[in-house]
């Protein structure tokens, strides 16, 4: 493997420290990959590519996410092949305590990820299920690829316990990202992280946050954690605390408002599209000809439970 070989020795102090982070489960690994290896993402890294950059919503923003890193060649090419070994596979699957992981050869939502600043990432949970092959999603892996950053600087990796509250939505888990820094994570219904607004001193202006993001999945998971298929669910970000009664709005806070209010309304129009979608889907299916020969032929078995009803009644 191309990890750094105390870490692939390291398994077993790596699962006790997994088992035992709040606010879900988790790693930080520092010195992920073998020191020349990881340079070598760092100098293959690919230039930001617009037609890579548009969101879930059909927006063009300042995040290019690249899929398939096999086709990057290279370096790209020979992490591929690590992370779907079953060596790798076996690895991972010791150290978080999730057997029989599959690697996911689409990259959905994974590959090379660049911010550029003034982008940030709202509190989430991930999509659950793989749209294709409805596997479980259940871990995130993300090795972060920048040789200098600042905490002040944003664009750090947030853990949070519960985005809904202003105390809990404060982070549990804060992470630079710094290059050759790991996070591993389980993907449940309660793993909200995020990032805030990268804002980039003159000095360091030229640079991005850049990072490989990869998911994990099973074909089953324990019946406790299953949930009803969604996809990703973002939590916008509350007023700054800096915000309250008699405080004298600065021009950054006056932008700041109308981020987060253009933000809010651009989540609640893509959520009545989506109703809008999903109440016309449930129109067809219900005026189509199958489901009425399905009612039909159902009468009898309805009519029969009704009866009972009144009857115990």
């Amino acid at each position: 493997m191309l990890l750094h070989p105390e870490i692939g020795n390291r398994a077993g102090d790596l699962q006790q420290r997994f088992e035992s982070a709040q606010p879900f489960r988790h790693i930080v690994v520092d010195n992920f990959l073998e020191e020349t290896f990881c340079r070598e993402l760092i100098r293959e890294f690919p230039a930001f590519d617009l037609k890579y950059a548009v969101n879930e919503r059909g927006d063009t923003g300042r995040k290019s996410a690249i899929p398939g890193l096999a086709r990057l060649g290279g370096a790209y090419a020979r992490f591929d092949a690590m992370i779907r070994g079953r060596e790798f596979l076996a690895w991972t699957s010791r150290v978080t305590g999730i057997p029989k992981l599959l690697y996911d050869p689409e990259y959905v939502g994974g590959g090379t990820h660049e911010n550029l600043s003034g982008q940030d990432l709202d509190s989430h949970v991930d999509f659950n299920y793989h749209p294709s092959r409805r596997w479980h999603r259940r871990l995130n892996l993300i090795v972060f690829l920048n040789p200098r950053w600042e905490e002040s600087w944003g664009g750090c990796l947030e853990l949070l316990r519960d985005p809904w509250t202003e105390d809990a939505a404060r982070p549990s888990r804060l992470v630079v990202p710094l290059a050759n820094r790991a996070v591993i994570f389980e993907t449940n219904e309660r793993s909200w992280h995020g990032f805030r607004r990268i804002e980039l001193p003159p000095e360091a202006a030229d640079l991005s946050r850049r990072s490989i993001a990869v998911y994990f999945y099973t074909r089953e998971r324990p019946p406790a954690e299953v949930a009803p298929s969604h996809g990703t669910f973002y939590v916008q970000r509350p007023l700054g605390e800096r915000i309250q009664p008699g405080c004298t709005l600065s021009e950054d806070d006056v932008e700041d408002l109308r981020v987060l209010i253009a933000r809010r309304d651009s989540q609640i129009k893509f959520l009545y599209e989506r109703e809008l979608e999903f109440s016309s889907a449930m129109a067809g299916l219900i005026h189509s000809p199958s489901f009425r020969i399905g009612h039909a032929l159902t009468w009898p078995l309805r009519a029969a439970r009704k009866l009972l009803r009144n009857t115990a009644s």
